[in-house]
């Protein structure tokens, strides 16, 4: 079956964040120094649901100074304002855009994260299967549904890539997609589950025709 759409993992993937400060991990950590236990599902929970900084407080049911919320405000400005495009992202975004081929994002990722990376790719997706959208994270197949719902493709149809393991490889081939596994430190990397660059995309898409 021939591939119509590549979807791609974003943090890591196509991005990265050069100045990190992990807002909302501070967040979980300043509400459990106010008495709040942390819960084993506070990050999923953060991540599926459209939710900002101050509405995820809310959603935790902790109290936070106002101070500090202001402080973690700043502090996301300041990570979201750092982030950048690996540089074989966009060369690989418009190849495959040149020969048809769809292309989506899929990413675990909380809701302040998406919008700012779309005005750094050299043109709009496809579709954007984000996990504050899509109410579940990889590697829940409700992601993955929602992915190929979105593009109107079929899993044997679409090809992930990502540089998680179980989210982008694992969890994508248990679900019928073609999943990959992007490891740029990897030197002689195994070939059939993972590639060294988003150069080798297109190959992939090639090998599959």
């Amino acid at each position: 079956m021939a591939i119509k759409a590549v979807a791609f993992d974003v943090f890591g993937t196509l991005v990265s964040i050069e100045r990190p400060t992990r807002p909302f991990r501070k967040l979980v950590r300043l509400l459990h120094e106010a008495g709040r236990p942390r819960q084993r599902d506070d990050g999923v929970r953060a991540m599926s649901n459209p939710i900002d900084l101050r509405q995820a407080a809310r959603l935790f049911g902790g109290m936070i100074a106002e101070a500090d919320l202001s402080a973690l405000e700043a502090e996301l400005r300041e990570e979201i304002q750092s982030i950048t495009l690996f540089s074989d992202a966009a060369p690989t975004l418009l190849a495959l855009k040149a020969r048809g081929i769809k292309v989506a994002l899929c990413s675990n990722l909380a809701a302040p994260y998406g919008p700012p990376v779309l005005e750094l790719l050299p043109f709009q997706p496809d579709f954007c299967a984000w996990s504050y959208e899509a109410g579940a994270v990889k590697p829940q197949s409700g992601i993955y549904q929602y992915l190929c719902d979105g593009i109107a493709c079929r899993p044997d149809e679409v090809l992930m890539i990502g540089d998680t393991i179980e989210a982008d490889m694992i969890g994508p081939r248990k679900f019928g997609m073609h999943g990959y596994h992007l490891d740029r430190q990897a030197a002689g990397s195994n070939a059939a589950a993972s590639v060294g660059s988003l150069n080798d995309v297109v190959t992939l898409i090639a090998a599959h025709h």
